[in-house]
């Protein structure tokens, strides 16, 4: 490479947003550094806090034991305590409008007034104004328009710990007194213009979200930055990266992705890169392109060893192993590595890494929110800020400061002894193979694997880990038009899946050694004797509204249904069972109103509605036999919609008709061969499972039927657009 070390990487317009000055640049490595500093500076703001997250818990402490500062230690009782203080303060606090998958991690209900709506000066808004499978994952907070935190770091639970990272900190709790496993991040902090820029980008972020302009506040009478931070560099020019995607009234901004691709194609010696994920092709590739070359850069990447929980650990941490797996290949020089940050004592031995920071050479480094992923790149909300040296002695030498910091934290080692290491030698990976340690605290070298099978059976990166935003409009008219009957087809054959697997435990507790565990047949019996309770079917109305109102799985209560009335009586009682929990929850969603529903629900699923009203009982009838959300939550949404009641009712009982019909029949089978197992009980059983499965068959001869001939007439083009719009609801459905 022969880049010129004087030329600025960075182009506004192409990989950054802004190019502003500040006074002081500090780096915060870990949330104690950084939470300590914010309460700091929060307690000084006199006119405006912006709050960007993708997710803000109003119980987190921003320090584990009891403030000296005489202001309450949660994060909402500290912030009304400030409004309360300063009589011009106003807080506008932004968090993403989760999707529901994250419902039990995150604070329940955060817009209720008890969480956050406790001073009228205290703004808190679930900002749900993004494309369907998107986040908003900036992590941002600005203090008057003059101070500017920006990094990998949310003002929520589980996120607080010191450098040192022991495996035993009594400290580390979340606000139910559970422990949880060391995490590391890092944050930075900016004065002067580049605040200022921030806030801007904030004040945007809240007008957007909302429609009401916030505060633009005058220039403070006070400085708040933390008296015990000292700024790792002064006086150097700032740039804010963006990722947004695309919307109706704005383009799509790459800015992060173009910055990570001029940044690693510039490099000359060395990449060190911290990052939760590593899943995105276009990064390998260029990490690729980059390893082949004779005299390329060392590339050294921490990471956490395993992802948080099955559904991670099935997508990203699948792409992940296949990307290492390629530059593997790749590297014929030996020059990247993976590492993993030990701390003695832990059950899985590396800290959760959750930092997003990359220096290149001595030359440039950027901490913010963007990890390595396709997400990142294109669907998601992020912002990262960069300095570069340019030649400037004086800037590249706290750039390798700060790199410096972050890798004695994860060594255990004085800058003194690292310096020795970088010197000795002058390829960054064999320094940091000199100073691993066998035992105790170090960075551990790791490749990831995945079985072949699991790694054949997974899909590509553009479903895992897309990049490009999902056309709720085009997947509602697929659902709407051609691809309703294939999608009810696809239910019929997972109803007789699952029915296949109640026959399989039928079976095995009549004639395996189960069936000393418990008798099936008793159970049948125990439930069958409630029809003979007096109230039994009122009861059991009661049921389905408590449940239609507490999100309870409806196929359950049908399923009981059906065993305790038989399969005609019990049918009819679901069937009505179910209309009257579909009632209730729509009474509740017109009750609540559209408001308090979307802070539920999201203004995805909201907009959702909006179109599905246009269609009436179809659509209703659409969206019982293709669920795309709970049972309860699809009532709430509709009852705040513009759906009327009839055609609300109306379409859930046509729509729910053929799989109460088809659960009636084989639980009514399943029951009767546990009862009096024999020839004909069986063939009545494999006769009902015939019928639905043959239905599926000629369904699915249909569909490919109609398939082909669709496209012996569909010219090129057509056939183009028809296979963006079926990707497009493979990624809805993938999400």
């Amino acid at each position: 490479m022969t880049n010129d070390a004087q030329a600025s990487l960075l182009r506004p317009g192409h990989n950054c947003w802004r190019v502003e000055p500040c006074a002081r640049f500090a780096m915060l490595v870990d949330a104690d550094a950084y939470f300590t500093a914010l309460r700091e500076a929060l307690a000084r703001a006199e006119q405006t806090i912006f709050i960007l997250g993708w997710d803000t818990d109003s119980r987190m402490r921003l320090m584990p034991g009891a403030p000296d500062d005489g202001l309450p230690a949660g994060l909402r009782d500290f912030l009304n305590a400030l409004c309360e203080r300063r009589r011009g303060l106003r807080v506008y606090v932004l968090s993403w409008d989760f999707a529901m998958v994250f419902a039990f991690e995150r604070e329940f209900l955060p817009a209720a007034r008890q969480h956050w709506q406790a001073h009228r000066r205290l703004s808190f808004c679930l900002d749900g104004t993004h494309p369907a499978g998107a986040s908003h994952h900036q992590k941002v907070v600005v203090i008057d328009h003059c101070l500017a935190f920006v990094g990998g770091l949310d003002l929520t639970i589980r996120r607080w710990d010191t450098p040192d990272h022991r495996a035993d900190d009594p400290r580390r709790t979340d606000p139910d007194g559970r422990p949880y496993a060391p995490f590391h991040d890092v944050q930075c902090m900016v004065d002067g213009a580049a605040a200022r820029a921030l806030g801007d980008l904030a004040a945007e972020r809240w007008l957007h979200a909302t429609g009401r302009h916030p505060r633009v506040p005058a220039t403070p009478t006070a400085d708040p930055w933390p008296r015990q931070v000292p700024p790792d560099v002064a006086d150097v020019q700032v740039a804010i990266s963006r990722t947004y995607p695309a919307r109706d009234d704005a383009a799509a901004v790459s800015e992060i992705r173009e910055l990570y691709t001029d940044a690693i194609a510039a490099a000359r010696h060395s990449l060190y890169l911290e990052n939760q994920y590593f899943s995105s092709g276009l990064i390998a590739d260029t990490f690729a392109s980059r390893l082949r070359e004779p005299d390329g850069p060392d590339i050294a990447l921490v990471s956490r060893r395993t992802e948080s929980g099955w559904l991670e650990e099935a997508s990203m941490g699948v792409l992940r192993a296949r990307l290492c797996r390629g530059l593997g290949a790749a590297d014929s020089h030996g020059r990247f590595q993976l590492y993993c940050p030990v701390v003695p004592g832990l059950r899985d031995a590396c800290v959760n890494v959750h930092s997003k920071v990359m220096v290149v050479d001595d030359r440039l480094l950027t901490i913010g929110s963007a990890n390595l992923s396709n997400r990142s790149f294109g669907l998601d909300t992020e912002c990262n800020l960069v300095i570069e040296s340019n030649g400037d002695p004086r800037i590249a030498a706290a750039v390798r400061a700060m790199r410096g910091r972050l890798l004695c934290e994860h060594l255990a080692v004085t800058p003194e002894v690292l310096d020795r290491a970088m010197a000795t030698h002058p390829r960054m990976n064999d320094a940091l193979r000199a100073l691993h340690r066998r035992e105790g605290r170090t960075l551990e070298p790791f490749m990831p694997t995945v079985p072949e099978d699991v790694d054949a059976a997974l899909p590509d990166a553009s479903l895992l880990d897309p990049m490009e935003p999902i056309d709720t409009g085009q997947v509602m008219a697929e659902f709407i038009g051609q691809e309703a009957r294939p999608r009810a087809a696809s239910r019929v054959a997972m109803l007789v899946a699952f029915a296949l697997v109640l026959g399989g435990v039928a079976f095995a507790w009549r004639y395996t050694p189960l069936r000393e565990w418990a008798d099936f047949r008793h159970l049948l019996a125990l439930m069958e004797r409630v029809d003979d309770m007096p109230l039994a079917p009122l009861v059991l109305m009661c049921a389905y509204v408590v449940g239609g109102l507490t999100m309870f799985p409806v196929t359950v209560l049908i399923v009981v249904t059906v065993v305790v009335f038989g399969p005609l009586y019990g049918g009819a009682m679901a069937m009505a069972g179910t209309v009257l929990g579909t009632a209730a929850g729509y009474t509740a969603g017109r009750l609540l109103g559209r408001n308090a529903v979307q802070r539920f629900g999201g203004r995805r699923l909201n907009r959702l509605s909006q179109r599905v009203g246009q269609h009436g009982v179809l659509a209703m009838v659409v969206l019982r036999l293709v669920p795309v959300a709970p049972f309860t939550l699809v009532n709430l949404v509709v009852g705040a919609s513009r759906i009327r009641l009839r055609d609300c009712l109306l379409g859930t009982a046509i729509g729910m008709s053929p799989g109460i019909i088809v659960s009636a029949s084989l639980v009514d089978r399943i029951a009767a061969v546990a009862r009096n197992p024999g020839v004909a009980t069986f063939a009545w059983l494999a006769l009902v499972l015939l019928l639905p499965a043959g239905l599926w068959l000629l369904l699915r001869r249909r569909r490919q039927r109609r398939g082909r001939v669709l496209h012996a007439h569909t010219p090129r083009d057509a056939g183009a657009r028809h296979s963006c719009r079926a990707s497009a609801a493979s990624s809805e459905r993938a999400r």
